[in-house]
Parts: C-alpha cells; structure tokens; sequence
C-alpha cells in the first residue's frame, strides 16, 4: 500500500511541477553595469483579459531617487515588434503626447523593434546624458536621445497617468518615481 502512496504522490507531483508556468533564469549583468549598480526598485506584471502578458521589473541606479533607471519586460507571449511599437504610441497618445509625435516615435520603434517569444526580453534603461537604450534578452538595439521621447515612452508605466495604475504602483513601491517623470516627490 505504501508503494501506491508514494507513486501517486511522485505522479501527483510530476503533474504539478510538470505543468508549472516556465521560470526563465536570466543574465542582467548589462543593467548592473549600466546602472553600477542596479537596485530592484519594484516589480509587478501586467495581465490583459486574464492573459499574463509580460513580468516588468524596475530598476534605479544605486538609490531610490537616482535619474538613472530601467524597466525590463519578460515576455509570456508572443508579440510582433509592430505591434509593441503601435501599442506603444497608442499609450504615449493616452499620456497626452500629440498624436503626430506618438505616430513618429512609433514609427522609430518599429524600425528596431523585434518579435518577442515566451522567455524573451526586452529592455529600456535611462540615462540623461543619451537617453534610452534598447535592449533585447541582453543585446543592444537602439539608441534614441532626448529626455522628451524618454518621458513619453517610460510614462506609459510610471505616469500618474498610466492605463496599467496597479502596475505603475507594483514598479513604484513606496518610493517616488524619476525626477523624469515627476519634477518632485513627497515620500
């Protein structure tokens, strides 16, 4: 009888852990070194019609009031980079960003954006000196300057103004978002 116990058990277990949502380990040395270092500052996902679309995870570099951060999303489903770029300048559009500049940075974003897959990453980091890097699972992709298109593109997640609200809060924590976004902060 106790060989039944435990074959259902281990049975039991195979089935559970054998269909557990995938758990990607990954590398994110080049945020450390961009950040030297990074600081978790929140993390949190974002679900659509019950759908897990993507985990974020937002860093500072060094301290909760650094300038310097980035925002990591690890893709659970399948996306054209076309369509994160037209999302992209649609949530900039709800941001209050004109819409003939949301369609030009969309358009920029289209151009180097790729198709993400399950397991894949694609990552934003701030500094104000070059504005925001892309990177996609670690490698980099693009540059673009200014502190305009940076506001716009990381407000999608961190403005007060967000369409994700509980998500901006998951990233956020108890702390304040970048003087980027948010000229002062009462903590």
């Amino acid at each position: 009888m106790r060989y039944f116990a435990k074959l259902f058990l281990a049975t039991l277990l195979l089935i559970v852990y054998g269909t557990a949502p995938i758990s990607f380990a990954r590398d994110l040395v080049y945020i450390d070194q961009a950040l030297n270092p990074a600081k978790l500052q929140g993390s949190g996902k974002l679900t659509w019609w019950g759908l897990h679309i993507y985990d974020a995870n937002f860093y500072r570099a060094g301290s909760f009031n650094s300038s310097e951060f980035a925002l990591d999303l690890q893709y659970h489903k399948s996306l054209s980079g076309l369509a994160i770029a037209n999302r992209s300048a649609e949530e900039m559009k709800k941001l209050g960003v004109p819409d003939t500049q949301a369609q030009i940075w969309g358009k920029q974003l289209a151009t180097f954006l790729p198709n993400v897959e399950p397991g894949q990453s694609l990552t934003a980091i701030y500094n104000p000196k070059q504005g925001t890097t892309f990177y996609f699972d670690g490698k980099p992709l693009a540059q673009i300057a200014g502190a305009d298109f940076s506001k716009a593109f990381f407000g999608i997640w961190l403005d007060s103004k967000t369409t994700a609200p509980k998500l901006r809060d998951q990233l956020l924590g108890q702390h304040c978002p970048p003087p980027l976004l948010e000229e002062t902060c009462k903590q």
